[in-house]
């Protein structure tokens, strides 16, 4: 091999090594940085990007996406001194890269440990019942420290998000004993309420009944009242023998009654019927308007008692 092909395969050589030095393709989501002599000077966007081989270098590579953090379980203080098992996840993405990368040793592990501190600092400011109940509380209150915080390093934080917040296994027991406790009191209220009620409406159903009992028992003695009255006018423009025959005529129909009872085999009629039944035939004899007062012509009914009513 001669001394030409010897310098034109080394000239190659370097030719090769000076592009890939300085020919550099970035992806897209990420930006690098360009340091020369170790000093920061530009950006690198994604896409194509010629730098000066041998003079600049690639200082650090920088993701621009959004990024996920899990933030690692730790115990937390309530300020009742109960114990809380927590962790979490934080969203962030790198909005000036030159700071994230100059302005922070390590990025994620500053972003982490920032995290975990001010949990400990919300949550220790809240009882255990607030912690529990008051998520979306602690999760606002941790986002605003730590966008704040965190500007600096040109970085916005998005979200913050409580995944595990558990008391131990004893205080759950015994938070459990309490909430059936309680589930309980509250069903033994509402029966005695339920059963309260009920009595109430009875005794308001008792009472209401009572009001139409006795207005019933009213009318139907104003009802007497009112025929007695009418058979009085009627009897002192008859006669006792227009009343006698109204006596009659009821205590016929009881009797009519009694018979028509299937039960029944024999009806008794007492001896003190044969008067209500002169009676009824005196009112015939005065409802005749050729008889009345004579006396004659009415049927005679036997004095015994034993009529038509005896039923063998």
């Amino acid at each position: 091999m001669s001394d030409v092909t010897i310098v034109l395969v080394v000239l190659l050589l370097l030719a090769i090594v000076t592009a890939w030095r300085g020919i550099k393709t970035i992806p897209q989501g990420e930006v690098w940085t360009v340091e020369r002599f170790g000093a920061f000077t530009r950006l690198l966007q994604p896409g194509l990007n010629l730098i000066i081989p041998f003079v600049d270098k690639i200082g650090r590579v920088l993701n621009v996406q959004e990024v996920v953090l899990d933030i690692p379980e730790q115990s937390v203080i309530t300020r009742d001194n109960a114990s809380v098992a927590v962790d979490g996840i934080v969203y962030y993405r790198v909005m000036e890269p030159a700071k994230a990368a100059y302005a922070v040793q390590s990025l994620q592990q500053a972003l982490t440990a920032l995290t975990m501190t001010n949990i400990r600092a919300v949550i220790g400011e809240m009882d255990l019942d607030q912690t529990l109940s008051s998520r979306e509380r602690i999760n606002s209150s941790l986002l605003t420290i730590l966008d704040g915080a965190t500007e600096p390093w040109g970085m916005k934080v998005s979200r913050v998000e409580l995944r595990k917040v558990e008391p131990p296994e004893n205080l759950v027991r015994a938070m459990n004993l309490q909430m059936t406790a309680e589930r309980e009191r509250r069903a033994t209220v509402v029966r005695a309420e339920g059963e309260k009620a009920a009595l109430v409406l009875a005794a308001e159903g008792r009472r209401e009944a009572a009001f139409r009992d006795a207005e019933a028992r009213e009318r139907l003695a104003q009802a007497e009242a009112e025929a007695t009255r009418m058979v009085a006018e009627s009897a002192s423009g008859a006669g006792v023998e227009a009343l006698r025959y109204f006596i009659s005529d009821r205590y016929v129909r009881a009797f009519e009654a009694l018979g028509a009872n299937p039960n029944s085999k024999l009806v008794v009629v007492p001896m003190e019927a044969a008067g209500l039944v002169g009676g009824v035939t005196a009112a015939l004899e005065l409802m005749r308007p050729e008889g009345r007062g004579s006396g004659s012509g009415g049927p005679v009914l036997p004095a015994g008692g034993v009529g038509p009513w005896n039923r063998g």
